[in-house]
C-alpha cells in the first residue's frame, strides 16, 4: 500500500496555501517542521527560532499575497518555513551548503524575499520606506515586518516605530514574541479587545469622534485625554506591552496565540482594513515541535548538526576554539582583576561569556541587541576606573563605527574588543563574514590592533590589551586553533612586536591571524620546490613592527602579505604605505578577500575559491620570485 501524499508535496507556492482547510494546515505546520529538523540536522543552521514561526509563516501566506503584498523577515534567521512556501522546498537540503540556498533572506534568491537582512532589527525601518515607495507610487499592496521581541532590542528598531507612528502609512508589524507566556484569560480578554477595535463600526465611531472633539474649543486635548483614557484601560486589561505601541502611535492588537493558525488570520484579515500602522502582538514558542529545542532554545538556536533521535549536538574532538580560549582566558583575567568587565550585545554563549556571567554576575552586561549602546556604555565604564571587554562578532561590531571613534578612541579609552568571527565564517554567508574590521579600525587614531595566529597567543595579546592604556582591538576566527598548545599564566607581548616564525631570503610571506599556519604550509611546499621562503607573524595590525618588515623587504627582495580581510585598506595596505613611505621599491603582492562580497559555504572552500590555501599561496609566492615585473604592488582579485 502506498504511502499518502503529503500536504507539502502540493504545496508550489503560497497560493497553494488557500485552496487547504484548517486541519490541513496542521498536518502542513508538522510536515515542515519535520523538513527543518531533518535538513538542518545535517548542515547546522537556526533551528528553534525557525520552528517556532511555522504557524505564523502559513497564517501571513495565507492572508497576505506575496510577492505582490511585501512580508519582510527581521534577522532572517527565521525564515526557513517562510522559504519552504515560496518554492524553495525541493531546494531545502541545500540550505547553506556551497551554492545551496542561503540561511537568510536575500532579494537576489527569490522575488518573495523583498529585502535582504542577516542582522538584527533593520525590518521595520525597510518596511516604512516599502510602504512609503508604495504611497508615492501610488500602490494597495500590504507592507509586513515580522520582527522578534529580541531585535526590539535594537536601537534602529526603535527608530523604525517612532518614524512610522508619525508617518502613520499603513504597515503592518508583527511582533514575535518567544519569551512570553501568557494566561488563558487575558488572551482572551485580549482578543476580544482586539476583535472589537478592529470592527468597522467601531473604526468609524473613533474616527468621527475624533474629528469631532477637534474642531470644538481645547477639543485636541479632550480628543487626547479620552484617547489616552482607552489606550489605559484597554492595555491595563490586555497587555501592558500595547501602551508603549500606542503611544508611539500603532494600533495594538494582542497578545494572541501564534500557533493558532485561524486566530491570525482572522487578526491578520481584519488588520489590512485598519488604517495606519498597526502592531500585533503574537506569543509563540521557540523550538516548537521538537522537545529538545523546546526545552533548551539557547543551544538550539544556531547549530551544527546533531542527532534527532536524542538532541546531541556534534562535538568535535579536536583542538580548542578560539572562542573557548578567550572564555578561559577571561575568566581567569578577572580573577585577578576585579575592575575587569564583560559586555556584550545578545551573544553571551556565541561569543563565549556564558562562563563569566555565571561567576561575575555584577561584572557582567548584556545589553540586548544594542552593539552602538554596547561601546558607548563600554568607554563609559572605562572612564569610570574599570577595564571593560567587550565582545562582540566582527560582522555586528562594525554597527558602532561611530561610538568606537567617536567615544572610545577620541577619549583614548582603555576599552578591549574582543572580536570573534574575524575573517570566513562559512555557511552564514555575505551578513557574517567578519572580513572587515582591520580596514574599518585601522584609521582610528589611537586604536591598537592584534590578531593572534592561535589560541595561546590570545590569551596573551588579551593579557596586554588588558595592560594597555588605550583603545585595543584583538581579532580571532571562527573555530580552532591551528594549534592546541593550552598554556598556563600569560605572557604581555611587547605592542607593535612581530616575530620570525622561519627564517628565508628567496621571498618573504608576512602574516596575521591563523593565515600564520597557512603561510607555513605554503612555505614547507615551497621548500619541497627548492625555495626558501621567510614566514613573519605580524601579531600586529597597528602599530606595525616597522623595522621588522623594513628589513625582511631588504632581506627578501620580495613579499607577499597575507589576511583573512578585505584587500582593500585592511594589513596589507598598512605594509605598502610603509614600503613607499620609505621609497622601498620591491615586488609585493596583497592576499587577502577581494572586493566583493563572499557567498556560502564551507569555509574550506570558501578559502580555496580567494586564494587563501596553502596551494595557492606557494604558487602565488613562486610567481613572485619568478617574476620580472616592473609592476611593485599588486593586488589579488
Amino acid at each position: 500500500m502506498s504511502k499518502p501524499r503529503k500536504i507539502l508535496d502540493q504545496i508550489d507556492s503560497p497560493a497553494d496555501l488557500k485552496k487547504l482547510n484548517q486541519p490541513e494546515l496542521a498536518s502542513l505546520a508538522n510536515e515542515i517542521r519535520e523538513q527543518i529538523i531533518q535538513t538542518v540536522s545535517r548542515t547546522g543552521g537556526h533551528l528553534a527560532s525557525n520552528l517556532g514561526v511555522v504557524e505564523l509563516a502559513i497564517a501571513l501566506h495565507r492572508v497576505f499575497n506575496s510577492p505582490e503584498d511585501k512580508i519582510l523577515w527581521d534577522v532572517g534567521h527565521q525564515s526557513y518555513p517562510h522559504k519552504i512556501l515560496t518554492g524553495r522546498k525541493n531546494r531545502f537540503e541545500t540550505l547553506r551548503q556551497d551554492g545551496g540556498i542561503c540561511g537568510f533572506v536575500r532579494r537576489d534568491e527569490s522575488e518573495h524575499d523583498p529585502f535582504g537582512t542577516g542582522h538584527a532589527s533593520t525590518a521595520i525601518s525597510a518596511a516604512l520606506g516599502i510602504a512609503k515607495a508604495r504611497d508615492l507610487r501610488g500602490g494597495k499592496e500590504s507592507v509586513v515586518a515580522v520582527i522578534g521581541d529580541g531585535a526590539l532590542t535594537g536601537g534602529l528598531a526603535l527608530e523604525g516605530l517612532n518614524n512610522a507612528g508619525d508617518l502613520k502609512t499603513d504597515l503592518i508589524v508583527v511582533l514575535n514574541d518567544n519569551e512570553m507566556s501568557i494566561a488563558e484569560n487575558v488572551t482572551a480578554m485580549a482578543l476580544h479587545l482586539a476583535k472589537l477595535r478592529m470592527a468597522p463600526l467601531y473604526q468609524r465611531v473613533e474616527s468621527s469622534a475624533k474629528s469631532r472633539l477637534q474642531n470644538l474649543p481645547l477639543g485636541e486635548k479632550i480628543a487626547r485625554t479620552a484617547e489616552g483614557l482607552s489606550h489605559g484601560i484597554t492595555h491595563l486589561l490586555a497587555s501592558k506591552t500595547g501602551i508603549v505601541f500606542e503611544e508611539l502611535g500603532f494600533t495594538y492588537l494582542g497578545p494572541i496565540d501564534g500557533h493558532n493558525i485561524a486566530l491570525m488570520e482572522e487578526m491578520f484579515e481584519n488588520a489590512r482594513n485598519i488604517r495606519g500602522p498597526i502592531l500585533i502582538h503574537v506569543v509563540t514558542v521557540k523550538g516548537k515541535g521538537y522537545e529538545y529545542a523546546e526545552s533548551d532554545s539557547r543551544q538550539f538556536h544556531g547549530i551544527a548538526g546533531f542527532t534527532i533521535a536524542d538532541g546531541k549536538i556534534e562535538k568535535t574532538n579536536g583542538n580548542i576554539t578560539f572562542t573557548q580560549a578567550f572564555s578561559d582566558a577571561i575568566v581567569e583575567l578577572a580573577e585577578q582583576d576585579p575592575r575587569i568587565v564583560a559586555i556584550t550585545a545578545a551573544m553571551p554563549d556565541g561569543t563565549g561569556l556564558s562562563e563569566f556571567a555565571r561567576r561575575f554576575p555584577d561584572r557582567f552586561y548584556d545589553v540586548g541587541i544594542a552593539e552602538e549602546h554596547a561601546v558607548t556604555f563600554a568607554a563609559g565604564l572605562a572612564a569610570g576606573g574599570l577595564k571593560p571587554v567587550v565582545a562582540i562578532y566582527s560582522t555586528f561590531l562594525q554597527r558602532s563605527y561611530d561610538q568606537i571613534l567617536h567615544d572610545v578612541c577620541l577619549q583614548r579609552l582603555p576599552v578591549t574588543f574582543a572580536i570573534d568571527r574575524a575573517g570566513i565564517v562559512g555557511e552564514d554567508g555575505p551578513t557574517h563574514h567578519g572580513v572587515y574590521d582591520l580596514s574599518y579600525l585601522r584609521h582610528m587614531p589611537g586604536m591598537t590592533i592584534a590578531a593572534p595566529c592561535d589560541a595561546s597567543e590570545l590569551r596573551n595579546l588579551l593579557a596586554t590589551a588588558l595592560t594597555h592604556d588605550g583603545p585595543m582591538a584583538v581579532r580571532y576566527p571562527r573555530g580552532e586553533s591551528p594549534v592546541d598548545k593550552r598554556t598556563e599564566g600569560f605572557e604581555t607581548t611587547p605592542i607593535g612586536k612581530g616575530r620570525i616564525l622561519r627564517d628565508g631570503c628567496d621571498a618573504a610571506i608576512i602574516a596575521v591571524g591563523p593565515t600564520v599556519y597557512t603561510a607555513l604550509e605554503a612555505s614547507d611546499i615551497l621548500s619541497n620546490d627548492g625555495f626558501n621562503v621567510m614566514v613573519i607573524d605580524a601579531r600586529f595590525i597597528k602599530p606595525l613592527d616597522d623595522n621588522l618588515i623594513l628589513e625582511t623587504a631588504k632581506t627578501c627582495g620580495c613579499v607577499l602579505v597575507l589576511e583573512e580581510n578585505s584587500i582593500i585598506g585592511g594589513f596589507g595596505s598598512g605594509v605598502l604605505e610603509l614600503l613607499a613611505s620609505k621609497d622601498i621599491k620591491i615586488p609585493v603582492r596583497l592576499t587577502g578577500v577581494p572586493d566583493c562580497f563572499i557567498d556560502h559555504g564551507s569555509t574550506d572552500s570558501l578559502r580555496k575559491a580567494i586564494g587563501l590555501a596553502a596551494d595557492k599561496i606557494a604558487a602565488a609566492v613562486q610567481e613572485l620570485i619568478n617574476s620580472n615585473r616592473t609592476v611593485y604592488f599588486e593586488l589579488d582579485s
